[in-house]
């Protein structure tokens, strides 16, 4: 079954056309890459899955599970299963992680959450990450560093067990340890049921998070698509080599 599907999507943000003319399709328990320079349109494709109110859908269809979502607000596709892990997570001071994601559970499930219960399903979690329990007590994303905050997004994935999960540059500002932690935390994840979508300048995010299909973005929409050798390529010849191929 397609988890994802788009259909030839064309998306602006004031007079300026970002995406134009993608097309895509992500089946159940697949993983897949999109590469790209900077501001080829990978970030603004996160982005308008999810339903960023600052974009304009002017051409195309996004389906979930078979169905628009075009219609749809943030929140109502994010309870439908759709997850974004942000490039650059916000700060939320004044509120715990503890207290962040017992709520985010809450507004998923929608039921209260007993604390017994939700420590016995946190602690689990937080094991695969090498997160220490005193975490749970620092605010959201304050004075983190990058690998904290990556940690935390991966957290947040594995509670919620979205369908779609989409990872928006989760590899940068990783060092080589804090990379294959956030690694390790994803493929705990990786199920039949589950889809995600990766997207990555460098190909060192897919020598531990192996994707079935990589793709690669330029001027706002895919021109070239293959398996993990592609990523391969494209480290070694870099994006010039895709522009000069007829």
């Amino acid at each position: 079954m397609e988890t994802l599907k788009i259909i030839d999507l064309k998306a602006s943000i004031g007079d300026k056309e970002i995406l134009k003319g993608v097309n895509l399709s992500i089946f159940s328990g697949e993983v897949h890459a999109i590469m790209g320079k900077n501001g080829s349109g990978k970030s603004t494709l996160s982005n308008i899955i999810l339903g960023h109110p600052n974009y304009s859908v002017t051409n195309g269809d996004i389906l979930f599970k078979g169905k628009s979502i075009l219609s749809l607000k943030p929140d109502e596709r994010a309870r439908l299963g759709i997850f974004l892990s942000f490039q650059y997570p916000t700060a939320i001071p004044g509120v715990t992680v503890a207290n962040f994601l017992r709520t985010m559970l809450k507004g998923m499930q929608g039921r209260d959450i007993p604390v017994k219960e939700f420590r016995q399903i946190l602690k689990k979690e937080i094991t695969t990450l090498k997160i220490e329990e005193s975490f749970m007590g620092r605010y959201v994303n304050d004075g983190f560093s990058g690998g904290e905050k990556k940690r935390n997004e991966i957290l947040q994935l594995s509670l919620l067990k979205p369908a779609l999960s989409i990872l928006d540059e989760t590899d940068s500002g990783l060092d080589i340890d804090a990379l294959k932690i956030v690694c390790d935390g994803i493929n705990a994840n990786r199920s039949p049921e589950s889809s995600f979508l990766l997207i990555t300048h460098y190909q060192r995010m897919l020598n531990y998070v192996v994707p079935d299909k990589v793709h690669v973005f330029m001027d706002g929409k895919i021109v070239l698509s293959g398996d993990k050798s592609l990523a391969l390529e494209l480290e070694e010849k870099g994006y010039d080599w895709v522009e000069s191929k007829p």
